[in-house]
């Protein structure tokens, strides 16, 4: 990551048990597998779109 890259910052809030596959599935790939685990991305529209999928189960910490 350069030094001029934007990132983000997010933190799952909620357990994605009782979910369905696709959301437990783009929690992993935000790197969040447990709660109030953080993890910081480039902040792109693809990683956007994978928090908006899944807003329900993290919050933005920025």
């Amino acid at each position: 990551m350069s030094k001029s890259a934007k990132t983000v910052t997010i933190q799952q809030i909620a357990s994605p048990q009782r979910r369905p596959a696709a959301q437990r599935a783009t929690l992993i790939g935000l790197g969040l597998n447990k709660m109030n685990k953080t993890s910081t991305l480039q902040d792109t529209p693809a990683v956007r779109g994978m928090i908006a999928k899944v807003a329900h189960l993290v919050r933005v910490v920025e």
